[in-house]
């Protein structure tokens, strides 16, 4: 487990390093790892640039987004392919994305569950998937299928505007049977998406995310969902509303999601009114950066050193120094938010703005996995006597995922293809130890 951040840690890691003499006299216990699992619908994202005569012809309405079969599926990527159109092709999927960023992040194991091709070619969608997939991701849960895998063509006009066409393939087959017990409650967290809550009939994909919510209820494992797409939660509001409330520990949107759930469009009124679901929101709100909130113990609270900030909630920043914790452990529970503008401003040329969400919420997890890591390893640190949800303070998250988001958004893929630099030549040393 690589510590969250880029920030002084010899207070804190390694969790090995112990007084050299006493060292000599007992032997050290190795450090139990810990990691995150999540559920997805396994695609590859391709990108082209087309005319709009090549649109027409498929039936794809400029600027929308179309589910495609899997016939024509293939006749449009072997005519893209044959006149070399494709400018990309990436391993896609939120969540795919969220637990192979995290892997690279922290330098260590995640575990996803989803479908595979049971037999996979050279230049394969599958083998397209399987190398752009860290290492670090185990795979072996993933249950085979006789089929392809999902795909979702991003077909770009020459005004630059994106037409969608989706062949879902055999991604929403996962099975029950697949999901391993055991995983789910040994691990850090478990990570979903709300596209799998909407699984066609005769998939069985919504049946086996909900048994691995009860998995992880059942071990009090935190549950993490992230919304998706707007649309997809403004058909039924109120469902996902008692869904987060029942089954939601963390929930991860944008600020069009958040208003599509709580009708706030302000990021941080529909961050507060999420908060009475979950115990934990991070709400990623484009130019104007991102949005922590959850609750601490109003015994645990930390005052804030940095200046004040007005909104919607007068000085919403005051506590942004607390620790999150879960609602239930709080004895008298009090909201904390937190706020950061665009790392560096952002990037000046943004080269992709999808997949920014997904990093953002892989250095929650991040930090969240190095709370249970340094927890089982070093649990008589006074960094524990209070239970906390993540292992750093709202603030701190804050500055991690908006660091990791700004390296996605100004990057081509989705997926990070290297861990954070060790040092920042761009700030000063004193950035990461306010």
């Amino acid at each position: 487990m690589k510590f969250p951040g880029q920030r002084k840690s010899k207070h804190y890691f390694p969790v090995n390093r112990r007084d050299p003499l006493l060292a000599q006299l007992t032997q050290q216990p190795q450090a139990v790892s810990s990691y995150v699992c999540g559920i997805d619908q396994t695609l590859v994202d391709i990108e082209a640039k087309v005319e709009d005569e090549l649109l027409a012809r498929y039936s794809l309405p400029k600027g929308n987004s179309t589910l495609i079969d899997d016939q024509k599926a293939h006749e449009l990527y072997h005519e893209l392919k044959d006149k070399t159109l494709i400018s990309d092709e990436f391993a896609g999927g939120t969540i795919g994305n969220t637990v192979h960023n995290y892997s690279i992040l922290a330098d260590d194991r995640s575990v996803l569950f989803g479908v595979m091709s049971q037999h996979i070619m050279v230049g394969s969608y599958a083998y397209r998937y399987l190398c752009n997939t860290s290492s670090k991701v185990d795979l072996n849960y993933l249950q085979p299928v006789d089929g392809p895998i999902g795909r979702c063509f991003t077909l770009i006009s020459a005004n630059g505007e994106r037409t969608f066409a989706i062949s879902k393939g055999s991604m929403d087959e996962l099975t029950a049977e697949y999901i391993d017990k055991d995983v789910v409650q040994n691990s850090a967290a478990l990570v979903l998406t709300a596209y799998l809550m909407r699984a066609s009939d005769g998939d069985g994909m919504t049946s086996a995310a909900m048994q691995a919510i009860a998995y992880a209820k059942e071990a009090d494992v935190p549950v993490v969902l992230t919304l998706g797409t707007r649309f997809l939660i403004q058909e039924d509001p109120t469902w996902w509303q008692k869904f987060i409330k029942q089954h939601v520990t963390i929930l991860a949107m944008n600020e069009d999601e958040g208003e599509a759930l709580t009708s706030f469009a302000d990021p941080l009124l529909a961050s507060e009114a999420a908060l009475e679901w979950c115990d934990m929101v991070l709400t990623t709100a484009g130019p104007i950066g991102l949005y922590t909130a959850g609750y601490v113990d109003d015994s645990a609270k930390r005052e804030t050193s940095h200046p004040l900030l007005p909104g919607a909630v007068p000085e919403f920043n005051r506590y942004e120094f607390s620790r999150p914790m879960n609602k239930a452990d709080c004895d008298n529970p009090i909201k904390v938010y937190a706020h950061i503008s665009p790392y560096m401003g952002g990037p000046e040329l943004i080269r992709n703005t999808n997949g920014a969400g997904d990093g953002a919420l892989s250095a929650l997890l991040h930090d969240l996995s190095a709370n249970v890591f340094h927890k089982t390893n070093v649990p008589g640190s006074s960094k524990h006597k209070r239970d906390g949800l993540c292992y750093s303070s709202f603030s701190q998250i804050c500055k991690y995922a908006n660091r990791v988001a700004y390296e996605v958004l100004a990057q081509h893929s989705p997926r990070l293809s290297r861990a954070l630099p060790e040092r920042e030549d761009s700030l000063e040393e004193s950035y990461w130890e306010r």
